[in-house]
This record gives structure tokens, C-alpha cells and sequence, in this order.
């Protein structure tokens, strides 16, 4: 810390996506009119915080020097957003006063915006620097009312306040432990299980096979079926068929949802995301101001697109890139953010224009040229990247009267077995299959004879793409996984086969 008089130098953090830059709040007190400037590339909310901290002062029962206070934010080109900045800059211009030791500063940073009474509220966005903060083996003081954030994180360097006073009382008598301390890490991640069952959805067996495929390898899935043939039940039931998220995971994931200004609420469950139909690029990728956008808040999680064909063109085709490199990269101006997007996509279509193609009652009379139109508004290269397409047929009526849990399997049996499937692919490969590389599926899916004759096979009549090709191999590798078989078998070529539905000519 500076010693130099009427200066003092206080520790925060800037929000920066993912990351968290150290940032230093450094207050001089000097001759002149009183004046407050504030400098270091400042957005407005902060810039508005020099009323705040006043009032914050005043309220609080401290004297607001009458000097010329300026106050730095360093480094200069490190944009600053946010109202976290209010307490370092109180404490700091109180440390300029000599009213707090300069020693009480050493090793600490300070985060949280100020209420007109000196009130500590709730400030977004700020697990990443709690996170980098602890990992720096400072202290931490922050609000009480990012409680929640502050278990996540865990360990005895994290202190808790309510008000400015209770902050300036603790570092002048040098007792921060007087502070509020944090619950430990597991009291945060608690939340309750995951809803649904996958026994709740009636008939549709070849559709809850293809989610457990998809569960198991991390394959993306399509599904195309007419209106109420349980798609939507079925995309909500993946989240109980995937393991709990790790604690690093967990954090991860915490981390994303801190980002984008939201309340970590997860706990280890996997998110589960369903943007309308109307979300718009900025929405599915990140905002203009940065923000993680719904494919990184589905990281480690399920992204559900209801309704594909009626998404903007534009929309759709911005998840090519992450839904191959796992990964979503935002570039504005100057300032580039890379935030991490390794979502299970499942999507969901009707067959045609009016929803009852196939159907047995003559309902649809669209033509095939209207079918393809409506295929159409999904490219070919977005369709080739799922890995699954599956179609659904309308329920009769004999399966939709009968008891729905009769022999009917439940997630937590699909679960299981998801489980020791994962588990053999990371002990073989270190990843899934379903994030394979070209090289890494010639090594761990080579087809033996008859495979490898079905596989050719397919290809010339279905006209299968290289990476279409690739997709199969994945998906009969994971078969064999599940059959616990070590190579991959013809059986397992030809379900793989069967699940790339929309690769058929429509007539």
C-alpha cells in the first residue's frame, strides 16, 4: 500500500466475462475547490457512484473531506461496469483521511454497491472475482447479501458485511473477524432433483432410446414428430438421465449464469435452457454488452430449441460453430470474450407445414414440395451436425388409456446405465464420443466386415456426407458402449443408421 499522505490505494475486481482483472481504486485528497473526479474508463453507473458514496458517507456518520478527490481506477483500459466499485472507493477516500490504517488494507479486496444509508446491497456479476479473489489469498469483503455466491466459493477468507460501518468498525480495530463468516461450500450447491421421469412419457420407445444414446455419448438429438407426440416431455426428461455436475463443473456453471447478471441457482443439477422461438442471435450467442448468451448458459447442460424450422435463419446458423468447437467467442470493437458452450442440443420439428404428415386420419395435405420448403429452413450443414433425427409417430389410443408405468422403464434404470457408459469412454479416451475428432473416431470406431459393408451401404443410397459419415461411427460406437460390447458390432451400425432420419429422401 501507498503511504504517501493523502493517498491511499484499495483492491477490487473488474467484471470481464469469465475473468476478473485485478483492479486498483486509488483516492487522493488534494488542495482546491472541493471537487470529485473520477477517472479510469468508467461506464456510467459507476461514474454515478461518487453521489452514492457521498451520501453513503454522510448517512453513515462520517465527514466528507471538503478537498479536491481524485479517484483512479487502474489500469485505465480495463473497462469498469457495475456498482461493486462503491465500497472500495468509501473505503479508500476514509484511508485518505487517515480515519482507517493503511496496514488494514494490505491483501484485501472490497466489493459492493452503497445504498444512500450506507447499506451493503447485492451486486451482480460477482462470483468470477470471488473466485480469482480466493485463488489470490486475499480477503474478501463483500455484501451479505451475496451470501450465496460466497458458499459456492467457500474457504475462510471470505468475510460478509451489511452496512459501511460495520466494514470501517472492523478495519479500524483491526478485528475483520468481526464480520459475517461464509457457509461452507456444500450448503450451496443443495437443490432439489431433478422433475420428471422418463416412465411419465407413454409409448414413443424408440425416442427414449435415442435420448439415452444421446445421454450416454453426448450426441445431439432432433426430433420430428406431429403436435402433442411428447417431444417437449421428452426433451425435459434428459437433464435425469445426465450425472450430477461435479463441483468444478458446478462452479463453472455458477460462474456463466454470474456473468450474464443472473443469481446462481443450479445447484449440481445440469441447466436445462428453452429459448422461444423468437430469440434473436445476441440471445442464443451473447449480448452487445458481453453478456454469456443461452448457449453458454446451457454449458454442461441441455439446450432445447422447440419449434426449429420457425427460429431466424440467422439464429440457427450461429450454432454451428459452438455446437463442433464447444465453445462461443463474442467480438465487439476492441473487446473480445470467450465463454465456454458444451450443450447437449436437442430440437424439436413437426414433419410439415401443418404438423400431421404420416398421420392415419388423411389430416396433412401438404405436398412434398412443401415439405421440403419447410425442411429447407434447417440447412443442410446445421442438420449434418446433429447427430440424431428421429421421428415420432402419433400415439393410438390403446397407449395413451393404459397405466403409463406399466413395464415402463424409469430414469434413474437409464441413468445407471448411462453412467458406466460415460465411464468406459473417458477411461478409453478421455472424452465422450460424441466429441471425437476425425482421428480419434478412425482409432476408437473401426467397423469390422459386414459393418463396414452395411456402412458403405448407407452411404451411396442415403448420400451421407463425410461428416454425417463421422456422426454414425460416433453414434454406433456409443451402441456398443451400452451394450458394453468392445467393438463396435453390425447391430450397432444399423440402429446408428436408422437414427439419421432426416438423411432420407422425403419421397
Amino acid at each position: 500500500m501507498n503511504s504517501h499522505k493523502d493517498v491511499s490505494t484499495v483492491l477490487s475486481r473488474a467484471p470481464e466475462g469469465l475473468e476478473a482483472p485485478l483492479v486498483r481504486v486509488e483516492v487522493h485528497l488534494g488542495n482546491g475547490l472541493p471537487q470529485f473526479t473520477l477517472v479510469g474508463l468508467a461506464e456510467a453507473v459507476v461514474r454515478e457512484s461518487k453521489e452514492r458514496v457521498r451520501s453513503a458517507l454522510q448517512t453513515s456518520g462520517f465527514d466528507f473531506p471538503l478537498a479536491r478527490i481524485t479517484v483512479n481506477l487502474s489500469p485505465a483500459d480495463l473497462p469498469k461496469e457495475g456498482g461493486r466499485f462503491d465500497l472500495p472507493i468509501a473505503i479508500g477516500i476514509l484511508a485518505a483521511t487517515r480515519l482507517i490504517p493503511m496496514q488494514a488494507l494490505s491483501q484485501r479486496e472490497f466489493y459492493g454497491e452503497l445504498s444512500l444509508s450506507g447499506e451493503l446491497r447485492e451486486t451482480p456479476k460477482l462470483l468470477p472475482a470471488l473466485i480469482q479473489g480466493a485463488r489470490s489469498g486475499h480477503a474478501l469483503i463483500l455484501p451479505e447479501a451475496n451470501a450465496l455466491e460466497a458458499s459456492l466459493v467457500g474457504g475462510n477468507r471470505l468475510w460478509l458485511a451489511r452496512h459501511l460501518a460495520q466494514v470501517v468498525a472492523a478495519l479500524k480495530q483491526r478485528k475483520i473477524e468481526t464480520l459475517g463468516r461464509v457457509a461452507a461450500p456444500t450448503e450451496g450447491w443443495a437443490s432439489a432433483s431433478a422433475a420428471g421421469d422418463v416412465a411419465d412419457v407413454r409409448g414413443q420407445f424408440a425416442a427414449k432410446r435415442a435420448l439415452e444414446i444421446a445421454a450416454a455419448g453426448e450426441h445431439g438429438l432432433l426430433l420430428v414428430g406431429p403436435p402433442g407426440a411428447g417431444k417437449t416431455l421428452l426433451a425435459q426428461r434428459l437433464p435425469g438421465l445426465l450425472p450430477p455436475l461435479s463441483v468444478e463443473q458446478a462452479l463453472e456453471v455458477a460462474s456463466l449464469e454470474s456473468a450474464a447478471g443472473r443469481r446462481p441457482t443450479n445447484g449440481l443439477r445440469r441447466p436445462f435452457r428453452s429459448p422461444q422461438h423468437t430469440a434473436s442471435v445476441a440471445a442464443l450467442i451473447g449480448s452487445s454488452g458481453m453478456r454469456p448468451g443461452e448457449l453458454s448458459l446451457a454449458h454442461q447442460g441441455v439446450l432445447f430449441l422447440d419449434e426449429l424450422p420457425e427460429f431466424p435463419r440467422n439464429a440457427l446458423e450461429a450454432l454451428r460453430e459452438p455446437l463442433e468447437s464447444g465453445a462461443v467467442v463474442i467480438s465487439r470493437l476492441k473487446r473480445t470474450r470467450r465463454y465456454p458452450a458444451q450443450f447437449l442440443l436437442v430440437a424439436a420439428m413437426n414433419p410439415c407445414p401443418c404438423g400431421y404428415a404420416g398421420d392415419s386420419r388423411g389430416r396433412c395435405h401438404c405436398t412434398a414440395a412443401s415439405i421440403v420448403r419447410y425442411r429447407n429452413r434447417i440447412s443442410g450443414p446445421l442438420v449434418d451436425r446433429i447427430d440424431m433425427h428421429v421421428e415420432l409417430m402419433a400415439l393410438p389410443a390403446d397407449t395413451l388409456v393404459e397405466d403409463a408405468s406399466a413395464g415402463a422403464e424409469n430414469s434413474a434404470t437409464i441413468a445407471a446405465r448411462v453412467a458406466v457408459a460415460r465411464k468406459v469412454q473417458l477411461e478409453r479416451q478421455g472424452k465422450l464420443n460424441g466429441r471425437l475428432n476425425v482421428r480419434e473416431v478412425a482409432q476408437h470406431c473401426a467397423l469390422s466386415g459386414d459393418a463396414r459393408s452395411l456402412m458403405a451401404t448407407a452411404i451411396v443410397r442415403m448420400g451421407l456426407s463425410a461428416r454425417a459419415y463421422h456422426c454414425v461411427l460416433k453414434l454406433a460406437r456409443t451402441c456398443a458402449d451400452l451394450g458394453a460390447a468392445p467393438r463396435v458390432r453390425f447391430v450397432d451400425v444399423a440402429e446408428a443408421i436408422k437414427l439419421r432420419a432426416l438423411d432420407k429422401p422425403i419421397c
